[in-house]
């Protein structure tokens, strides 16, 4: 069974000369050439933010309420009822 091929692919930037030396040391410190220090952090905050879009955090009062909207028979609004009201006449 063959592995499958690591694709892979640039990204180019530009940034200032004192960007450029805080992020080369930074990663100094942590042992990482810039690239690797580079493609984690961006990894990293690229994840982070996709979570975040991803998650409502409510209140407590919020939660409450949702739940309670959940838990309660909706009534339906009037768009609801002539939707329903077009399917009927079309379906005889």
């Amino acid at each position: 069974m063959s592995a499958i091929p690591h694709q892979s692919t640039r990204l180019d930037f530009r940034l200032p000369t004192d960007q450029k030396a805080l992020i080369e040391r930074a990663a100094s410190l942590q042992g990482q050439t810039l690239s690797q220090f580079a493609i984690s952090i961006l990894v990293q905050t690229a994840r982070e933010t996709i979570q975040q879009a991803a998650v409502t955090d409510l209140t407590v009062r919020d939660r409450n309420r949702f739940m309670k909207m959940l838990d309660a028979p909706a009534e339906p609004n009037t768009a609801l009822k002539a939707a329903a009201k077009r399917y009927r006449a079309r379906r005889g």
